[in-house]
């Protein structure tokens, strides 16, 4: 797919919402260049790769979400890894973060291959789209408050365009869960007072008319988790299957 050329990147978190379809938003988030720090350092890291990743070209831009556009369930992250998602250019895929969720998506049903190698190694997402609040690989994985809430547009108009299929929400981490409450008011959701807290298998239903929505929260698939047993293979199923469930998949 060609990203079509669209003027002025820096505004680009502005024009989300004029964005017709998911593809359009998409291709809209690939073009942004709205935060200096995070533009610098992904090209910074795109232009001097990892020696055991030598000779490849990073992708180096604004990471977009991936998945179907009538996705039942939204996998919320946190943002690109720099020798992940910023060198391959899909959300997830050529790191040890990815390996663990799509592993796991795969026992799921969701995904056609336990494996996410590069963007075209032909996997595909049954049921459930992948994105994050934040859309560029930060420095040491952190971002600030101001560069989620430059992001937060692709989010909201993420969630409009997904909102007539989607059920559930699955947030991968304390940053994602309050990103994703904030858009979601934004939206119109009505969350409530207090706001629901995010832990480890945390379940809250926001609500917009008769509209509803599940969100569950996961320890995030980060190797400071995984290598560590606090988030396990089994943890990360039984979050699965409850989504799906609560999705009626």
């Amino acid at each position: 797919m060609t990203t079509p050329l669209l003027p002025d990147p820096v505004t680009a978190p502005a024009r989300a919402a004029g964005a017709r379809t998911i593809a359009d938003l998409d291709a809209l988030i690939t073009t942004c260049r709205a935060c200096p720090r995070l533009v610098a350092w992904r090209e910074e890291v795109a232009a001097h790769p990892r020696a055991s990743f030598a000779g490849q070209t990073y992708w180096g831009k604004a990471v977009p979400g991936f998945g179907p556009a009538d996705a039942r369930i939204l996998v919320v992250g946190l943002a690109p890894a720099a020798h992940g998602a910023n060198r391959t250019g899909r959300m997830f895929t050529g790191d040890r973060s990815g390996d663990f969720l799509f592993a796991a998506l795969h026992r799921a049903g969701m995904a056609s291959s336990p494996h996410a190698v590069s963007a075209d190694d032909g996997l595909t997402l049954t049921g459930v789209r992948i994105t994050s609040p934040v859309h560029c690989a930060p420095p040491a994985n952190k971002p600030t408050t101001g560069e989620r809430d430059m992001c937060a547009p692709f989010l909201q108009r993420e969630l409009e365009l997904l909102a007539p299929t989607l059920r559930v929400a699955v947030v991968l981490g304390g940053f994602g869960w309050q990103a994703l409450l904030a858009s979601l008011e934004r939206c119109g959701w009505v969350v409530g007072r207090p706001r629901p807290k995010f832990s480890h298998g945390a379940l809250a239903t926001v609500s917009r008319g008769t509209q509803r929505l599940s969100l569950l929260g996961c320890f995030h698939v980060s190797q400071q988790n995984t290598f560590t047993g606090r988030l396990t293979p089994p943890m990360l199923d039984d979050i699965l299957a409850t989504a799906m469930a609560l999705a009626g998949m």
